[in-house]
């Protein structure tokens, strides 16, 4: 089974705890920190759509994207039940095909980590400055080896909800700079019984170096890193690291 493939119907029970008005409350910041006012904005990786919709509640002209349609079609249900209109796309981004550029580019919750194979973060951030122009903002977070290593590590974690449950057991491979979530589902069904259904994430550890080159290589300047959202300076405790950048 696919990634998300099941957690995508109970995604958002399970991550109430991320703080997305924070998130977004520190985009609104960034914009004004730049100067920019942006009229379309695409959200790469937008899973269910809770930075997505928000935006679009908001006035912005967005367009969310992700490689899940699991993802895509809550995402668009939830979109309806509140009467937004806003574009969704099935796409890869390292391959992505939209046809017209944003004045910000968004890809947040670590959904950058998920790029594991040799080469990709370079080839979605070419794919992503094709659709930008020079006054467009690239923001993106990702996942720390900090964090990978020292919080994730070898541990298992676990949560239960009213019709809905997981089990995941986390593995860091430091030779590899790999993060393997094992995750077992279950998932009340209309009968009252419980199916449960397994998955397999993978997330891999970035450094700042090897972000900043790759920016380079797409023909980025990497303007700021942040801890997270905030405008903190990142250190060796970070969980997470904000990244803005724009055309050279």
């Amino acid at each position: 089974m696919s990634s998300y493939e099941a957690f995508a119907s109970v995604y958002d029970i399970f991550m109430e705890q991320v703080a997305y008005d924070q998130w977004l409350s520190h985009i609104h910041a960034l914009w004004k920190k730049y100067g920019l006012e942006p009229k379309t904005v695409f959200d790469l990786g937008c899973g269910t759509g809770s930075i997505a919709l928000p935006l679009a509640k908001a006035g912005y002209d967005v367009v969310g994207v992700d490689l899940s349609p699991e993802m895509l079609t809550e995402a668009d249900h939830k979109a309806m039940e509140e009467g937004l209109s806003l574009r969704f796309a099935c796409q890869d981004m390292t391959e992505l095909s939209l046809g017209e550029t944003a004045d910000c580019i968004l890809s947040l919750c670590d959904s950058m980590n998920y790029l594991t194979e040799e080469g990709q973060l370079a080839e979605a951030f070419q794919s992503i400055a094709a659709h930008m122009t020079a006054e467009s903002l690239f923001v993106f977070d990702l996942n720390t080896e900090y964090k990978f290593k020292e919080v994730l590590g070898q541990n298992v974690f676990g949560s239960a909800e009213e019709h809905a449950a997981y089990i995941w057991e986390n593995d860091y491979d430091e030779e590899e700079k790999i993060n393997e979530y094992y995750v077992s589902f279950f998932l009340e069904n209309e009968d009252g019984l419980y199916e449960r259904v397994e998955e397999f994430h993978y997330e891999r550890a970035y450094s700042m170096e090897e972000v900043a080159e790759a920016l380079e290589a797409a023909g980025m300047t990497l303007l700021e890193v942040t801890d997270g959202y905030s405008f903190d300076k990142p250190h060796e405790k970070s969980e997470r690291l904000l990244f803005t950048a724009r055309l050279k």
